[in-house]
Parts: structure tokens; C-alpha cells; sequence
């Protein structure tokens, strides 16, 4: 608990600055749920916390680097699970089309606060997890290793927005989940490679771009 609290205090500026965003995202969702007088949207916090979970496991784990390989596998594969639900936000600017003309422009920036505290969410785990897996990989295997991710994150969102399905269906309908990934894998379904490829494109961009500004601790 001790190693959690000072790895948590190292970073006070920028979970101080991540909670305050994802507040005013809240803030904003209030505001849009009075002046439309629906709770339209309203699924946009749950989605949040699940963009907080993997961050929270990773922000575990960190706290206790000198793990076995095999745990740090079996907690890597629990937090690969869970990793899709955090940039899975950005595809909730969807639901665009079916928002009132008049506040086109509140919804575009409620989901947009929601969508970019999921991203960010996504590149400070991801940069944890990064960390915890150079001690026990050689550096050789980082690159393929975080393409990798991309691309499972990618397929992850895709399953979950086209197909509706959670992170919990690989317990709760495992068979089902299987079934459908394997159909979309070796059968030709040009939309799900193009979203696939794109999106893991856009996400790897991005973490790289973050990652080579100066001063950055990612």
C-alpha cells in the first residue's frame, strides 16, 4: 500500500490535472443534460470508469516492478482485456447523428472531453505497461510487442462497438466471443481489417508523438 501511495504522490500533477478533466467532462454532461432535458449521453460516465481500469491496474503493478514473468503475464492479459475500453470513447462520437442540430456543438464537446480523458487514460497505462515489460524483455521485442497491443486494442473497440461486446463476454459467453473474433479473422470482412488497421494506426501515431515531446515522462 505504502509503494502504491508514493508512486501515486510522484505523479500528483498530472492525476491532479486528469481528475480535474475528467470532472469538468461530468460538468459538461450536466450542463447538456439540463438544456436538453434528457440523459441522453448519460452512458458516458460508465464508460469512463471502465477507461479508468486499466490505468488502475497498471498503477498497481507499477507500484511493485520486481514481479515474476508469470505474473506480470497473467496481470498483463487481465489488463489487455480491460485496455479497449479506454480510447473505445472516441467511437461514441457516433452518436453525433442522432443529437439535436441546436447543441451540436455541446454534444461535440462533451464527447470529446469524455473521449480524450479515455485517451489519455489509454497512453498512461500503456506507458506503465511499457515500463514493467522492458525488466523482463529485451528491448529488441518492445516495438513488436507495442504494435501488437495496438492492434488487439483496435480489434478489441471493433467488437465492442459493432458487435457489442464487453470486456466480461469472455467469461460470461466466452464461446460466442470466439466464435465471432475467428469469423473475422479468417473470413474477408473488409470493414472490421480497415477499422483494425486504422485505428491501431491512429493509436500508435498518437502514443509515439506523446511520447517524443521534450520533458515527457511517458
Amino acid at each position: 500500500m505504502e509503494t502504491i501511495k508514493t508512486h501515486i504522490s510522484s505523479r500528483f500533477k498530472i492525476l491532479s490535472i486528469l481528475t480535474l478533466s475528467m470532472t469538468l467532462s461530468i460538468i459538461l454532461l450536466m450542463i447538456r443534460m439540463k438544456l436538453h432535458e434528457s440523459i441522453y449521453l448519460a452512458f458516458l460516465v460508465w464508460n469512463l470508469f471502465l477507461a479508468i481500469i486499466p490505468f488502475a491496474i497498471t498503477t498497481v503493478m507499477i507500484s511493485k516492478p520486481n514481479r515474476h514473468r508469470l505474473t506480470l503475464l497473467m496481470s498483463f492479459a487481465v489488463w489487455l482485456l480491460f485496455l479497449p475500453n479506454a480510447p473505445y470513447i472516441v467511437t461514441d462520437l457516433l452518436h453525433l447523428t442522432r443529437t439535436d442540430q441546436q447543441f451540436l456543438w455541446l454534444d461535440i464537446l462533451v464527447i470529446l472531453s469524455f473521449a480524450f480523458n479515455g485517451l489519455i487514460l489509454f497512453f498512461l497505462s500503456l506507458s506503465d505497461m511499457e515500463k514493467l515489460l522492458k525488466q523482463h524483455f529485451k528491448a529488441k521485442f518492445m516495438r513488436p510487442i507495442l504494435l501488437s497491443i495496438f492492434g488487439l486494442t483496435a480489434f478489441g473497440i471493433y467488437l465492442g462497438r459493432f458487435l457489442r461486446y464487453n470486456s466480461w463476454e469472455i467469461l460470461n459467453n466466452p464461446l460466442a466471443l470466439f466464435s465471432d473474433m475467428f469469423a473475422l479473422i479468417f473470413e474477408p470482412n473488409l470493414e472490421a481489417w480497415v477499422f483494425t488497421v486504422t485505428f491501431a494506426s491512429f493509436l500508435a501515431i498518437s502514443y509515439w508523438m506523446l511520447k517524443a515531446f521534450p520533458n515527457s515522462k511517458m
